[in-house]
């Protein structure tokens, strides 16, 4: 009985192992990500649309993270950033990618793993992530803040990442050749550092699993609002509502301010919650709104409904 329980035991380790992969399959994607319940990729990653990646661009640090922290998700922001153009502001969905320092019976395993994988067996495996890119997507690393031998790209890479995605990346670690990628227009990279030096005693781990990006946790298929001051990651599920929560959240600081200039309430009737008076006015200053709105009426109808506004 004992020797049959141990050659069970061993053929379960032994599938075990040989089930680690580099990149997730998508059933344990589904798994992390079950609170969406929309459309997504092969891979399994959450699709959140691209009108919303538009309209979130909009959308202020402050705001978004302010949505967040009233639904308990207190650790999404991450600051401090080297920006390579920060006047242009980034959003997509994440695909991650895991590096740790080198360690050699380690990184042979993953580069055969990988390659079984269908991975490309020639070069370095930090050009793996990118062959899964898709537009709108973000590549999302941790590399330990690494920065001397950190470097994850250089010009070249960033070519081919602006190809697949048509966006940038956020690396917790460096880059090499800042001048080449700062000339790639429309990509752009929040990054801890830049340094000449090529990738050194660094190994990519996974693909597309949970990462730490400083104070963040970050899921493949997260979205990302990123800016001049800092980086959002919103998980998939509280996208379309952050949007238009944080959307009307604008829209009623523009009703404020223009009332207030006008002299119709005092600052406390604004800067309180609002008196019916005060919350039919805006309903009629919404339905006479003088540009276009962010949202469809329908969907500013059933905002305004379950909120009561």
């Amino acid at each position: 009985m004992k020797k049959t329980l141990l050659i069970l035991a061993f053929a379960l380790s032994f599938t075990i192992a040989k089930a680690q992969r580099v990149g997730s399959t998508p059933e344990y994607i589904i798994a992390i990500t079950s609170e969406w319940k929309g459309e997504r990729f092969a891979d399994g990653r959450p699709k959140v649309s691209d009108n919303i990646l538009a309209r979130l661009k909009n959308i202020s640090l402050e705001d978004a993270w302010g949505v967040l922290r009233n639904k308990g998700y207190l650790n999404q922001f991450e600051g401090n950033w080297m920006i390579i153009n920060p006047d242009s502001a980034m959003t997509g969905r994440v695909v991650t990618a895991q590096y740790m320092p080198l360690r050699p019976d380690f990184q042979k395993q993953i580069r055969e793993q990988g390659i079984s994988e269908k991975r490309s067996p020639k070069g370095a495996t930090n050009s793996w992530p990118i062959d899964v890119l898709v537009e709108g997507d973000i590549y999302v690393a941790d590399s330990y803040g690494k920065v001397e031998g950190g470097t994850l790209i250089g010009d070249n890479l960033g070519n081919a990442i602006y190809a697949k995605s048509k966006r940038g990346v956020i690396f917790y670690g460096s880059v090499r050749d800042q001048e080449g990628i700062s000339e790639i227009k429309g990509f752009n990279g929040w990054i801890k550092g830049e340094d000449p030096s090529y990738i050194d005693q660094m190994m990519l781990t996974s693909i597309n699993a949970p990462i730490r990006i400083g104070h963040v946790t970050v899921l493949p298929g997260d979205v990302v609002l990123a800016k001049k001051y800092g980086t959002v990651f919103i998980p998939a599920h509280l996208a379309e509502d952050l949007v238009i929560t944080s959307e009307i959240t604008n829209l009623r600081d523009q009703f404020g301010h223009q009332r207030l200039r006008e002299g119709k309430y005092k600052p406390g009737e604004i800067d309180s919650e609002w008196a019916e008076p005060v919350k039919k006015d805006f309903l009629d200053w919404l339905n006479h709104y003088p540009g276009k709105l962010p949202m469809t009426k329908q969907d500013l109808d059933n905002y305004l409904k379950e909120r009561n506004y």
